[in-house]
């Protein structure tokens, strides 16, 4: 499996919607940066400012209406911006994503998504149910037979502090979907859509012992295979590169005027 010829073509006209807006609406001057400019030159400037303003896109909204394309012919189920979630949790499973936090930090256990999101099923209509703000989730999607997977996408380099926040909340997406249904077929993870690390191996040693590698994180051609099959990433490498040589010369239109 890989992009049929309308999903490349779907993907191709998004990212040129995309920038053609970007370009229509891009004004740099709102951020004046004199020494910046005079040091470099207006034009590159610019263009890093452009090139920031892209990749803020990317990674907001792009990404999940990409990833949505891919799976749709694959999954029952396919949705960015999922917002049909739950919106209560159990006071029990809060104690308990409160306790599996703390033996990883302390090393006590090592990650185990699995028994994890068991330990937290089991309880999670006990105790006290409580209404909390309702999660946005960036990408939903559900098997035909009947696993959900409630997915996170990241592009940053995540530091301790922000990886231990991101896995209290892919265990609060499990709990609070168990306060409504504890017999569901939850899986909650965290997709990094492309390594910034490349050529080298993506740094996993940073989640290490706070994330199951195995079964909470995919990063890259993991990530998008997983939606698509074998060699859908290196396709939608493919559909950017042409997407980026047909809009060159808009591109570069646009930018000469910043040349004085």
């Amino acid at each position: 499996m890989a992009l049929t010829a309308d999903q490349q073509r779907e993907i191709s006209d998004l990212l040129k919607q995309q920038i053609r807006r970007k370009l229509t609406d891009y004004n740099p001057e709102t951020n004046n940066m004199p020494f910046h400019i005079r040091l470099l030159g207006r034009d590159r400037m610019a263009i890093f400012s452009f090139v920031q303003s892209i990749n803020t896109t990317l990674g907001t909204s792009v990404f999940e209406q990409v990833a949505v394309i891919i799976a749709k012919p694959y999954f029952k189920i396919a949705i960015s911006q999922y917002k049909d979630f739950n919106n209560t949790i159990s006071e029990n499973s809060h104690q308990a994503i409160q306790n599996i936090i703390d033996n990883l930090k302390g090393a006590i256990v090592e990650p185990n998504k699995p028994f994890e999101t068991r330990e937290i099923l089991k309880i999670s209509q006990t105790g006290i149910i409580k209404k909390i703000k309702k999660p946005r989730i960036d990408l939903f999607l559900e098997t035909h037979d009947g696993d959900e997977y409630y997915i996170d996408l990241k592009t940053v380099k995540a530091n301790r502090g922000e990886i231990i926040g991101f896995k209290r909340t892919l265990l609060e997406w499990v709990a609070i979907r168990g306060a409504q249904d504890p017999a569901c077929k939850i899986h909650t993870e965290l997709a990094i859509p492309y390594n910034p690390y490349e050529p080298n191996p993506y740094d996993r040693w940073t989640f290490k012992g706070m994330f199951d590698i195995k079964n909470e994180l995919k990063v890259a051609d993991e990530f998008w295979n997983f939606l698509g099959g074998s060699n859908t990433y290196n396709d939608l490498l493919n559909v950017f590169e042409q997407v980026g040589l047909q809009l060159k010369p808009e591109i570069d239109e646009k930018f000469k005027s910043f040349n004085h």
